[in-house]
């Protein structure tokens, strides 16, 4: 460890049937995909900036034989690897306490029978959390959470994806709350604490702008590349800025849109960013990842949630796990 302050990198490894489904497209039950064209090419990234992230794998993903290779190589390549449930549903919230304990016995199976690893870091799909989930994760001993995304801007990402679908009535029901609420903004951005009796879990929130709370994942960062990169980069080292500023660990998300093209997955032409080629978004990512290197050192989740367990003094009981609670109800120990 060196003198500087810590920060995060952490990939989604969401595959291409995961994203067909939110948007309600039948082909997802054939379980499409794009991991053994994305991981290497991730893996060869994060090498030639010498880090180590985690991976949030989907247990679906493990559990088919065509994704056991790319999905070991992030193990054998030493990245951390979490949990990013089974189903890959965003609407944990509705789920039972006994699908909930389904979703994880047979995720954790499939992650370890792949990688050798049991997660113990875990990201709600969509930020998809609730405080059954939070209970859940403590009772399985998981040391951390990285599911709340503190930004306003959840319902607009949800009308974009509505866009040219249609849905039934349950469909709709759930994804009434998909990428959560304007009050979501009020959430803490800061890695704290949650507390219950004599278990503790951290919470790794997804970093967002401090002061605006807007976006400032690479995925949102492309969006604005694909209408100016100019802007992307100023908009991104304002953002670095403003953390430094405040005292903000980043934690930085990734996708596997964040390294393919159109011509890589061509279904995924609706999602934003895609227009631009995959060689144009590892060039933006690498120019943000060396400003962040700059002033931080990168780690893992997992090593990022040692260490606010160890320095914390931020901490929160499990009983708020409400969506916008505002951060002033937190509790200092």
């Amino acid at each position: 460890m060196t003198d500087k302050p810590i920060a995060s990198v952490s990939v989604d490894l969401d595959n291409l049937w995961s994203y067909l489904k939110v948007r309600g497209e039948p082909s997802w039950c054939d379980f499409p995909g794009y991991l053994d064209i994305v991981v290497p090419r991730m893996l060869r990234f994060l090498d030639d900036h010498g880090l180590k992230t985690t991976f949030f794998v989907v247990g679906q993903d493990a559990a088919l034989g065509v994704n056991h290779d790319p999905i070991a190589m992030l193990a054998e390549e030493g990245h951390e690897i979490g949990n990013h449930s089974f189903h890959h549903d965003p609407w944990l919230h509705l789920y039972s306490q006994q699908q909930l304990e389904e979703e994880f016995d047979r995720s954790e199976y499939a992650i370890e029978q792949v990688t050798g690893v049991r997660p113990v870091g875990f990201r709600g799909p969509g930020f998809s959390c609730c405080q059954r989930v939070l209970q859940l994760l403590m009772r399985r001993g998981y040391e951390y959470d990285g599911s709340t995304f503190a930004t306003s801007l959840g319902p607009v990402a949800r009308a974009y994806y509505m866009l040219n679908t249609r849905f039934s009535r349950k469909q709709m029901e759930e994804r009434k709350e998909l990428f959560g609420s304007f009050s979501d903004a009020f959430q803490y951005n800061k890695p704290f604490v949650w507390t219950e009796n004599e278990s503790r879990l951290v919470e790794i929130p997804v970093t967002t702008m401090p002061l605006t709370r807007f976006p400032i994942h690479a995925s949102y960062v492309n969006y604005l590349a694909s209408m100016s990169v100019t802007l992307a980069r100023v908009y991104f080292r304002k953002a670095i800025t403003l953390c430094r500023l405040t005292g903000t660990p980043p934690s930085l998300l990734l996708h596997p849109t964040d390294f393919l093209g159109e011509k890589d997955a061509p279904e995924m032409a609706f999602f934003p960013g895609m227009r631009m080629r995959a060689h144009q978004k590892m060039e933006l990512l690498s120019e943000c990842l060396e400003l962040v290197s700059k002033h931080y050192e990168i780690v893992t989740m997992r090593q990022q949630a040692e260490l606010v367990l160890q320095q914390s003094h931020v901490k929160r009981s499990i009983s708020t796990a409400v969506a916008g609670l505002p951060p002033e109800l937190l509790n200092e120990a």
